[in-house]
Protein backbone atom coordinates (compact mmCIF):
# COMPACT_ATOMS: atom_id res chain seq x y z
CA UNK A 1 0.00 0.00 0.00
CA UNK A 2 1.71 2.99 -1.29
CA UNK A 3 0.79 7.17 -0.23
CA UNK A 4 -1.51 8.62 -2.84
CA UNK A 5 -0.14 12.18 -4.26
CA UNK A 6 -3.63 13.58 -4.94
CA UNK A 7 -5.90 15.74 -2.42
CA UNK A 8 -8.70 13.29 -2.39
CA UNK A 9 -11.97 14.82 -0.58
CA UNK A 10 -13.29 12.35 1.91
CA UNK A 11 -17.20 12.06 0.41
CA UNK A 12 -17.85 8.91 2.32
CA UNK A 13 -19.03 9.08 6.30
CA UNK A 14 -19.55 6.13 7.82
CA UNK A 15 -23.05 4.86 7.37
CA UNK A 16 -22.48 5.89 3.47
CA UNK A 17 -23.68 3.24 1.07
CA UNK A 18 -21.72 2.16 -2.20
CA UNK A 19 -22.32 0.00 -4.59
CA UNK A 20 -20.09 -3.26 -5.57
CA UNK A 21 -17.71 -3.33 -8.67
CA UNK A 22 -16.65 -7.05 -8.51
CA UNK A 23 -17.71 -10.33 -9.41
CA UNK A 24 -17.76 -11.50 -5.78
CA UNK A 25 -21.35 -11.43 -5.45
CA UNK A 26 -21.75 -8.86 -3.24
CA UNK A 27 -24.64 -6.07 -5.09
CA UNK A 28 -24.53 -3.48 -2.40
CA UNK A 29 -22.14 -2.44 0.58
CA UNK A 30 -22.57 -0.24 3.83
CA UNK A 31 -19.07 1.51 5.30
CA UNK A 32 -19.54 0.56 8.75
CA UNK A 33 -15.41 2.25 9.50
CA UNK A 34 -12.60 3.53 8.00
CA UNK A 35 -8.93 1.85 8.73
CA UNK A 36 -6.57 3.70 9.50
CA UNK A 37 -8.70 6.58 10.62
CA UNK A 38 -7.35 8.95 13.48
CA UNK A 39 -9.76 11.58 14.06
CA UNK A 40 -11.18 13.91 16.60
CA UNK A 41 -13.15 12.87 19.38
CA UNK A 42 -17.03 12.90 17.99
CA UNK A 43 -16.25 13.07 14.87
CA UNK A 44 -17.69 11.21 12.08
CA UNK A 45 -14.86 9.16 10.04
CA UNK A 46 -15.01 10.01 6.05
CA UNK A 47 -13.44 8.04 3.40
CA UNK A 48 -12.75 9.10 -0.42
CA UNK A 49 -11.10 7.46 -3.40
CA UNK A 50 -8.01 4.21 -2.33
CA UNK A 51 -9.42 4.37 1.31
CA UNK A 52 -9.77 1.02 3.18
CA UNK A 53 -12.90 0.69 4.65
CA UNK A 54 -14.77 -2.22 6.52
CA UNK A 55 -18.16 -3.07 5.38
CA UNK A 56 -21.43 -4.76 5.96
CA UNK A 57 -22.61 -6.43 2.76
CA UNK A 58 -26.59 -5.19 2.50
CA UNK A 59 -27.62 -6.79 -0.75
CA UNK A 60 -26.14 -10.00 -2.66
CA UNK A 61 -25.98 -13.10 -2.60
CA UNK A 62 -27.31 -15.42 0.40
CA UNK A 63 -23.61 -16.63 1.35
CA UNK A 64 -21.90 -12.92 1.55
CA UNK A 65 -24.95 -10.79 3.44
CA UNK A 66 -24.42 -9.77 6.64
CA UNK A 67 -20.83 -10.38 6.40
CA UNK A 68 -18.25 -7.97 7.41
CA UNK A 69 -15.71 -7.62 4.56
CA UNK A 70 -12.87 -4.86 3.94
CA UNK A 71 -13.08 -3.65 0.85
CA UNK A 72 -11.16 -0.83 -1.39
CA UNK A 73 -12.72 2.76 -2.83
CA UNK A 74 -12.51 2.80 -6.38
CA UNK A 75 -15.26 5.40 -7.08
CA UNK A 76 -16.57 8.64 -5.56
CA UNK A 77 -19.49 11.16 -7.08
CA UNK A 78 -18.09 13.98 -5.16
CA UNK A 79 -15.55 16.08 -7.36
CA UNK A 80 -11.24 15.69 -6.00
CA UNK A 81 -8.03 17.18 -7.30
CA UNK A 82 -5.57 16.08 -8.84
CA UNK A 83 -1.78 17.46 -9.02
CA UNK A 84 -2.05 18.58 -12.58
CA UNK A 85 -5.01 20.36 -11.73
CA UNK A 86 -7.82 17.99 -13.14
CA UNK A 87 -10.73 17.51 -11.39
CA UNK A 88 -12.22 13.51 -11.26
CA UNK A 89 -15.69 13.28 -10.76
CA UNK A 90 -17.46 9.61 -11.36
CA UNK A 91 -21.35 9.02 -11.36
CA UNK A 92 -21.52 6.46 -8.52
CA UNK A 93 -19.62 5.42 -5.07
CA UNK A 94 -18.17 2.02 -5.70
CA UNK A 95 -15.86 -0.16 -3.60
CA UNK A 96 -14.14 -4.01 -4.49
CA UNK A 97 -13.71 -6.32 -1.74
CA UNK A 98 -10.54 -7.11 -0.71
CA UNK A 99 -8.83 -9.82 1.85
CA UNK A 100 -6.38 -8.88 4.64
CA UNK A 101 -3.18 -9.00 2.31
CA UNK A 102 -5.40 -5.96 -0.03
CA UNK A 103 -5.85 -8.34 -3.14
CA UNK A 104 -8.83 -8.06 -4.95
CA UNK A 105 -11.61 -11.06 -4.47
CA UNK A 106 -13.20 -10.72 -7.42
CA UNK A 107 -11.41 -11.24 -10.76
CA UNK A 108 -13.19 -8.64 -12.75
CA UNK A 109 -14.41 -5.34 -11.85
CA UNK A 110 -17.07 -3.75 -13.66
CA UNK A 111 -16.48 -0.07 -14.58
CA UNK A 112 -13.82 2.76 -14.17
CA UNK A 113 -11.43 2.56 -11.45
CA UNK A 114 -9.78 5.59 -10.65
CA UNK A 115 -5.95 5.91 -10.98
CA UNK A 116 -5.44 6.94 -7.49
CA UNK A 117 -6.99 3.50 -6.89
CA UNK A 118 -4.64 1.89 -8.47
CA UNK A 119 -1.31 3.63 -7.89
CA UNK A 120 -2.11 2.02 -3.96
CA UNK A 121 -3.01 -1.47 -4.34
CA UNK A 122 -1.40 -2.50 -7.81
CA UNK A 123 -3.55 -5.30 -7.89
CA UNK A 124 -6.56 -3.49 -8.39
CA UNK A 125 -5.01 -2.28 -11.58
CA UNK A 126 -4.75 -6.12 -12.75
CA UNK A 127 -8.44 -7.35 -13.24
CA UNK A 128 -9.62 -3.40 -13.79
CA UNK A 129 -10.64 -3.39 -17.35
CA UNK A 130 -10.30 0.90 -17.03
CA UNK A 131 -8.34 3.36 -15.16
CA UNK A 132 -9.34 6.95 -15.43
Amino acid sequence: MKAVKATITKALNVGSYLNCSDNTGAKLLQIISVLGYKGVRRRQPRAGVADVVKCSVKEGDVKLRKQIVNAVIIRQKAEYRRPSGLRVAFEDNAAVIVDDNFEPKGTGIKGAVAKEAVERFSSIGKIAKMVV
